[in-house]
């Protein structure tokens, strides 16, 4: 009978951005999720030695925990165990249960037909004596599942650790390799290219899948006879969930009317691409909108849709969602639509940069669609990606090749750049390589000699990515249709919108002016990112020049000087280092030159709205001004941000505010739960229409 998945499974993408769809794309670092294969041996070895044999009179809570743990102590110990009789009972049900040997018995004599092509096949049974039986009693009430018998012995060899996996009980394929096979099957790859693939991917020797290469054709063959039906329940399936998806827009924009949300409809008025947002994103974004991450990493294999995140950073260095797309095709009418509806989401405000991964598509459409805005891919995006397109065709020289590449990534001369990249390009013959060649057309968004200048807000770092990775993973969960991913998200976003950050003390650790005051303005979060740069700038010498500029050197380092300009008439002052530009922090160099310069507060203008305390967000409804409610909360949530602010400037404050404030906190919180639920008007509403 055909079956459609009964989860909503989400994959990265793999398709490589060079568009041939036989090349796929891994990514480091995911090693210890696709490693499945590697990881049973391990585990096998580690665990063979204290698991406990069964025994008469030992206890399980049902026999299905009886098999599983009898099962993993045959293959610890060199075989295979099936399920042989069982027994019922009108007031039990199935109360006994016999599990022995695979090699138990003996296969049944068969005729043999008449035909060439008859294959007599010899049987494993040998009439092995190795067994567990189990009867079933109710104790207290409860079931419990006893073993009475049990024998280990066996009139056959054992396997060892390498010959007892291929065993067929132990030869499955789990969900995710599925996936894997039947994408690089779609792509034309031949079974024995897929097998070696997935050997690559998991990071193991040939033939150590725990399945072999006639399971993997075996699999193939069969889905190919149920995918057309499947395909038909699919469509089926993702028709009646975005209707339900669209139907949870609706409530959820009746509910809050600051909630957005727009769709399209394909030629049979079927939802093709939707997308959404929050009250609370689209207030954040006008304050932290000024980088945003257009995420389309994910792809929902029941569903066939992207996954589409506009995501950003607070002051505090937290992920913010701004939005959500789910599109049914990569075209570039669906990301046209897509970045249309975002932008319109947002008031019309677009962001100065914009950080997706490296897509053809994607880029044509930003140029198209957002022509004021930098688009950036982010140098971790792009690291990510080269050892999956160059460590095997390069070989023993792919080391070499990554010293030079990550050389190549630190350059700050676009001249330079080009030199070195055509030289590298030569010396390991790169020439015709479909990914150099792509690469080197991204060049502009990517390496840092070109991207110097644009603000990425601390975003176009590794620390961000991870964060990003987990966010979405969280989201990721499985579910039963689109609408529960739907609440998902909204839980995900309300969570991390309304979190707030923890109070800490911040140690000044310079004891420079600067400092001080910094640490009262900005966040815990921005305060050590300055902090760093603050120590940093003790290193360094300055010399002026003629036109009353600076030229700023670390004491150790003869060459990597940074020219600085400095303007006094408006205070004004530019770093060849761009750091300010790039973070909205100033850099170790430009302090150098204030502290040189006798400063003991900086301009206000070097201090970033994003950076601030004052600017962490305080969502509440913009009508709220209207009832009491909004205004006691505005209140409140100003007299804790003061608090917060003051209470981090000595340990003593922080320490102190801890204490008091979980006091008196519960001992609101307990006179509040006296007092009654309900406002005295409605006390005196009658419970009967007679009363």
């Amino acid at each position: 009978m055909t079956s459609i998945p009964s989860k909503n499974i989400w994959i990265r993408r793999q398709q490589c951005p060079c568009g041939d769809w036989k090349c796929y794309v891994t990514y480091e670092g995911d090693a210890e999720e696709t490693s499945i294969a590697s990881q049973l041996v391990k585990n096998d070895t580690t665990t063979s030695e204290s698991m406990v044999a069964p025994y008469v009179g030992m206890v399980f809570k049902s026999d299905d925990d009886a098999f599983e743990y009898y099962g993993n102590f045959a293959r610890k110990n060199g075989f295979s165990i099936r399920k042989e009789r069982s027994r019922l009972s009108p007031q039990l049900g199935i109360y006994k249960r016999d599990f022995v040997c695979y090699r138990s018995g003996f296969a049944p004599v068969k005729k043999k037909p008449t035909g060439e092509h008859h294959r007599d096949r010899k049987s494993v049974r040998c009439g092995c004596d190795a067994k567990m039986y189990l009867s079933k009693e109710v104790v207290d009430g409860v079931s419990q599942w006893f073993v009475v018998q049990f024998s280990n012995v066996h009139n056959h060899e054992l396997l060892e650790d390498d010959q007892v996996r291929l065993l067929p009980a132990y030869r499955k394929i789990q969900e995710a390799d599925q996936e894997r096979i039947l994408l690089l099957s779609k792509a034309g790859f031949p079974i024995h290219r897929i097998v070696k693939v997935l050997e690559l991917e998991k990071g193991i020797h040939g033939g150590q899948l725990p399945f072999l290469e006639r399971d993997v054709r075996n699999f193939v063959q069969n889905r190919k006879k149920i995918v057309q039906e499947n395909d038909a329940l699919l469509n089926e399936k993702r028709e009646n969930d975005t209707t339900e998806l669209l139907e949870a827009c609706k409530m959820t924009k009746e509910a809050d009317g600051n909630f957005v949300y727009d769709f399209t409809v394909d030629e049979n008025d079927k939802v093709e691409n939707i997308a959404w947002s929050y009250a609370d994103s689209v207030h954040a974004y006008n304050m932290f909108g000024d980088v945003v991450y257009f995420d389309t990493s994910y792809r929902s294999i029941t569903y066939g849709m992207l996954f589409g995140a506009w995501l950003g950073i607070d002051n505090n260095g937290r992920i913010i969602l701004f939005g959500c797309v789910l599109l049914q095709d990569e075209t570039s009418r669906s990301f046209s639509w897509a970045l249309q509806t975002f932008v319109r989401f947002m008031r019309g405000r677009c962001p100065q940069t914009i950080l997706t991964d490296l897509d053809p598509g994607i880029r044509d459409v930003i140029s198209t669609e957002l022509p004021a805005t930098n688009h950036v891919i982010s140098i971790w995006n792009i690291l990510s990606k080269v050892s999956s397109w160059f460590s095997q065709p390069l070989g023993s020289r792919y080391p070499e090749f990554k010293s030079e590449f990550d050389a190549l990534c630190r350059l700050e001369s676009t001249e330079e750049f080009e030199l070195q990249w055509s030289q590298m390009v030569s010396v390991f013959g790169l020439g015709a390589e479909k990914h150099i060649d792509l690469l080197y057309s991204f060049r502009a968004s990517w390496t840092p000699c070109y991207t110097r200048g644009y603000l990425f807000a601390r975003m176009a770092t590794t620390v961000y990515s991870k964060s990003v990775d987990a966010f979405l993973k969280g989201v990721f969960n499985a579910q039963t249709c689109l609408r529960g991913f739907f609440e998902q998200v909204g839980i995900s976003a309300h969570f991390q919108n309304q979190a707030r950050p923890e109070m800490q003390y911040m140690f000044a650790k310079t004891c420079i002016p600067i400092e001080e005051h910094a640490r009262s303005i900005l966040t815990p979060f921005a305060f050590n990112a300055f902090q760093h740069e603050c120590q940093l700038a003790m290193q360094y010498a300055i010399s002026e020049m003629a036109n009353g500029s600076y030229l700023v050197r670390h004491f150790k380092k003869m060459d990597g000087e940074r020219l600085v300009i400095w303007i006094p008439e408006d205070e004004q002052i530019h770093c060849s280092c761009k750091e300010f530009e790039s973070s909205g922090l100033l850099c170790r160099h430009a302090l150098r030159v204030f502290i040189v310069k006798s400063y003991f507060q900086l301009p206000e203008k070097y201090y970033l709205n994003r950076w601030r305390r004052e600017s962490s967000l305080v969502f509440y409804d913009e009508n709220g001004t209207e009832h009491i409610n909004g205004e006691w909360f505005q209140e409140y949530q100003c007299l804790t941000d003061s608090l917060f602010a003051e209470s981090s400037l000595t340990k003593e404050r922080s320490d102190h505010a801890r204490a008091e404030l979980t006091k008196e906190l519960a001992r609101i919180l307990n006179e509040v739960r006296n007092m009654p639920e309900s406002e005295g008007i409605a006390m005196d509403v009658p419970l009967s229409p007679t009363g």
